[in-house]
């Protein structure tokens, strides 16, 4: 948990949820960027115990628990937030989640089953999961997407049909020749040590978080 002691009161609060690896270097940085934008930030862990994967068999075992079924997120992402709740600088009234791949998962399916967030980003995250349901669904949501993401992009047309079924508050950004897990910098080295469709984009890192600003600007 992280936030600025400089400001005084209460602001609004941001969970953090990480890549498939789990809760690593990556995903605190980022909670602590949100930090210093003045938010209060928690990053989570969602496989317990500090868990981190040592390649993509390991991660694909852990992030299975809650990809075959999608009804953990919410239960994990409410623990999360009651918890973010307890600190006196959260603003209770004003929280939102962002995560990375599976982060990016499991934040948007907790929203679809109507987890208590006013917002939730999600980068290069996947796509699919439970049936959005307008009487659950109440954050807005932005997805910051790769145009090149070859996980993700055989599931945007149905993510769309499906968001536009019940009317969702939703905004679908892409950015182009951006792969999967293209705001991690440490992409590029996975990709190639793991043989897998990854690669950092600079350009979509950078235009993808302040598009999450301009977002939380509006939302807050």
């Amino acid at each position: 948990v992280v936030y600025d002691d400089t400001i005084k009161g209460k602001r609004p609060a941001i969970l953090v949820i990480p890549e498939w690896w789990g809760l690593n270097d990556y995903t605190k940085s980022r909670a602590k960027q949100l930090a210093e934008l003045g938010y209060i930030a928690m990053a989570a862990d969602m496989y317990g115990d500090g868990r981190i994967a040592a390649n993509p068999k390991e991660a694909q075992q852990l992030a299975n628990t809650y990809y075959e079924n999608p009804a953990l997120t919410k239960t994990r992402v409410d623990a999360a937030i009651s918890q973010l709740k307890s600190f006196s600088q959260t603003d209770t009234s004003n929280m939102a989640a962002i995560g990375y791949c599976f982060g990016g998962f499991v934040v948007l399916n907790a929203a679809k089953l109507g987890a208590d967030l006013k917002g939730i980003v999600t980068f290069h995250g996947g796509l699919t999961g439970v049936t959005p349901d307008k009487d659950l669904l109440k954050a807005k949501i932005l997805v910051c997407h790769g145009g090149a993401d070859e996980f993700e992009n055989p599931h945007v047309a149905e993510f769309k049909k499906q968001m536009d079924a019940i009317g969702a508050d939703y905004t679908f950004k892409v950015y182009p020749d951006a792969s999967h897990a293209f705001s991690n910098p440490a992409a590029t080295a996975n990709g190639e040590k793991f043989n897998m469709p990854i690669k950092y984009n600079k350009a979509a890192d950078i235009a993808s978080w302040n598009d999450m600003k301009e977002f939380f600007q509006k939302l807050f």
